[in-house]
């Protein structure tokens, strides 16, 4: 008969969690995650078969959790413009978590048009929000979600790295000026 679990799934992975949201993914191990749940590691292996298990549930909640600030966006007047911020939010609440979501090597690099797909499950549904909202058509909508969505990552990776700060008054312009002149030139 196998041991008794001691901690739940979801125990676990919220210790896991914990520890990847503050000190980063590469401090997921073992023992730090035996010491957060105040045991042994041995525990966690009843549970899960290996570290790399905990590694995976650990990604899933943080897309979860992301996916929030997604609907959240999806739900303001300007759908699209409301995911951006989200997005930047995101990673000025949860800065590790977006580096481990969107700024981990992948192990073969895609091309633009391929990296929003695989980076993010609500594709689709963002790309339709801009389809609605702006009344363009499916190539024009991608073009501005490619175009917005390297911008607002720059602003993402500088507030996730520390690198700087802004106010919601001074993303909201930023992003507002940018898709903008992107909209105008190419509707032009």
């Amino acid at each position: 008969m196998p041991p008794k679990a001691k901690f739940t799934k979801e125990e676990i992975t919220i210790a896991a969690l914990d520890i990847v949201r503050t000190k980063g993914f590469d401090a997921l191990t073992s023992r730090e995650l035996g010491a957060q749940l105040g045991s042994s590691a041995r525990p966690v292996f009843t549970v899960f078969e290996s570290m790399d298990e905990v590694g995976q549930a650990v990604i899933d909640y943080a897309k979860k959790l992301y996916k929030q600030y997604v609907d959240k966006g999806l739900n303001e007047e300007h759908p699209f413009k409301g995911v951006g911020t989200q997005y930047i939010l995101f990673s000025i609440n949860e800065p590790k978590l977006f580096q481990l979501l969107f700024m981990t090597e992948k192990p073969q690099i895609p091309g633009l048009s391929g990296v929003l797909p695989l980076i993010d499950d609500s594709y689709e549904e963002i790309l339709e929000s801009i389809q609605n909202d702006y009344k363009v058509d499916k190539s024009l909508a991608e073009k501005l979600y490619h175009h917005l969505w390297l911008y607002t990552h720059g602003i993402a990776a500088l507030c996730a790295t520390g690198m700087c700060r802004f106010t919601g008054a001074e993303i909201s312009s930023m992003i507002t000026e940018v898709f903008t002149s992107i909209l105008k030139n190419i509707k032009g």
